[in-house]
């Protein structure tokens, strides 16, 4: 018995000798789901990721100022494909791994109606957007809001997140009425978490592509091949779809 232990615990320390750590930047928007896979992950495959939160715009000028992310899950195509051209990337890493949803949302029952029309009557103190230039889901609130001729109208009630996470808080704590966020920052299994809520059809903006790829910096890192082999998993698909993303 004892040199069966012995044994495993030499084993377990050979595993550990190629278990390995991966940094990845996150869009803020895939916070919750990227923490069940990254947690699921580790316990897979041994090697373990160093999660950043953040939004799409500041991690791409921190990506270019010499930052140490070896992964990067955007929050769009573009920003990951400007990267490629760029010379900061891995060449055929890249790919979509969630495809992002819209959705106007109070904290408040019964505030926002299914169609969304509380934007045309004004009835609300405070708007919570995140920055349009740099959180493309700001990009898609601003698109959505010219697209309904509303944004002269509500852009005087506009408070603005510097990310979409922020922009969730400002809601989320009342300091907005409503604000445009990502469905699943409170949507979980087919169901709305609290509050209420107006999911904006997708024609309404241009579609949010989000885009993750390997880093120029994790070209020789095993474990950020296997983080985004693991994005593709079934597992994985399974937690995404659950936040309310598609796949493509």
């Amino acid at each position: 018995m004892k040199r069966l232990s012995t044994l495993i615990v030499a084993l377990l320390a050979a595993a550990g000798v190629h278990a390995a750590e991966v940094q990845v930047a996150v869009a803020a928007n895939f916070t919750a789901p990227v923490q069940q896979i990254a947690g699921e992950f580790e316990r897979k495959t041994g090697h373990k990721a160093v999660l950043a939160f953040g939004a799409t715009g500041k991690f791409y000028a921190q990506i270019t100022n010499g930052a140490p992310f070896e992964v990067f899950l955007a929050a769009d195509d573009t920003t990951p494909a400007k990267l490629d051209k760029e010379g900061q990337t891995v060449l055929g890493s890249r790919f979509t791994y969630a495809v992002g949803t819209l959705v106007l949302w109070s904290s408040k029952p019964d505030f926002v109606d299914a169609k969304g029309d509380v934007l045309k009557s004004g009835k609300f103190n405070k708007l919570a957007v995140a920055n349009p230039k740099t959180a493309p889901y700001g990009a898609a609130a601003i698109e959505t809001l010219t697209r309904l001729k509303l944004l002269d109208a509500v852009q005087p009630k506009f408070v603005q997140g510097e990310n979409i996470s922020q922009t969730h808080q400002f809601v989320s704590t009342g300091n907005a009425d409503i604000g445009f966020v990502a469905l699943s920052q409170v949507f979980k299994d087919n169901k709305l978490n609290s509050g209420s809520a107006w999911i904006v059809p997708g024609e309404m903006h241009e579609p949010i592509l989000q885009d993750a790829v390997i880093l120029a910096k994790g070209k020789d890192n095993p474990a950020a091949k296997a983080f985004m082999e693991f994005l593709k998993s079934p597992y994985a698909h399974a937690v995404i779809k659950s936040y309310g993303y598609a796949l493509r």
